[in-house]
């Protein structure tokens, strides 16, 4: 995974636990891909290119700590992996006896659940 995207990640677990300040810096400068000059230009309070890089390095920081100690993160991406292969494997199942009913309406009804669990995700 990308540090892009790890970061988003991170962001949606943890992102509660930054100031509004840093949080905002970070949901711009990842989410929203602006640079670290436009970051600087939209705040209202006068702050330098380095003052946004300053405060979003701090909260990668703070989200990385929180991960190291909770994995809540990586739970959630092991069970979307785990979600996945779950339903491929259902949808084989299906495949492989066509013709049992009993069989396709298990499989069928296994499936929507899988894919509920996934849209918790």
């Amino acid at each position: 995974m990308s540090k892009d995207l790890r970061i988003v990640l991170l962001l949606d677990c943890y992102g509660d636990f930054l100031t509004a300040h840093q949080r905002e810096m970070m949901e711009l400068y990842y989410g929203e891909d602006l640079s670290l000059g436009e970051i600087a230009k939209l705040q209202n309070v006068s702050i330098s290119r380095q003052g946004v890089r300053d405060a979003i390095k701090r909260g990668e920081q703070i989200l990385q700590a929180m991960e190291e100690k909770l994995h809540f993160a990586q739970r959630i991406l092991t069970l979307r992996e785990n979600y996945t292969s779950l339903s491929v494997s259902l949808t084989q199942i299906a495949q492989v006896d066509a013709e049992n009913e009993m069989l396709q309406s298990l499989c069928k009804k296994a499936q929507e659940q899988v894919s509920e669990g996934l849209k918790l995700l």
